[in-house]
């Protein structure tokens, strides 16, 4: 039987990214994203719309340009995939899970000035980082050379 664990959002970050390095170095940031959904209710008519909240982790260079360039309220664009954390609860014991995304690619949209705005998604800002496949969270593989991951200094992004 194939798999296939692919996710693909659009949303507004909902805090300033948070960078930290693992004991080898490498840079990990946690995004949080959410992801609204526009409907209009057949029988009613009446408009609806419900947001969900989505944590993201990014890896390497494209966790360091996250941290640089997104705040809370940017519009993005996440790649990647699903992935399960479980971890034993420190005050009950018990066994706790999330689901979360983790980030192959990432792709600004909007404007510089679209920070604070909170936004819709859509707008230019094709600047487009993506990240190595990663096999564990742990021990990430090592950046594959992108040139679009790493711009020449005289072409920063910005």
């Amino acid at each position: 039987m194939a798999n296939f664990n692919k996710v693909i959002l659009v949303g507004n970050l909902t805090r300033d990214p948070e960078l930290r390095h693992i004991p080898s170095g490498t840079a990990v940031a946690d995004l949080g994203l959410a992801v609204n959904r526009n409907w209009t209710d057949r029988n009613t008519n009446q408009k609806s719309e419900e947001t969900t909240f989505v944590d993201v982790t990014c890896w390497g260079r494209t966790a360091e340009i996250a941290c640089e360039y997104l705040r809370k309220g940017r519009p993005v664009l996440i790649e990647g995939r699903l992935q399960m954390d479980s971890w034993d609860d420190r005050e009950t014991g018990q066994k706790r899970t999330k689901l979360k995304v983790v980030c192959d690619n990432l792709q600004m949209l909007g404007s510089r000035g679209d920070g604070n705005s909170g936004g819709g998604g859509g707008g230019g800002g094709g600047d487009h980082y993506e990240s190595a496949p990663q096999s564990a969270p742990s021990e990430p593989a090592p950046m594959a050379e992108n040139p679009a991951a790493n711009p020449p200094d005289d072409e920063v992004p910005f």
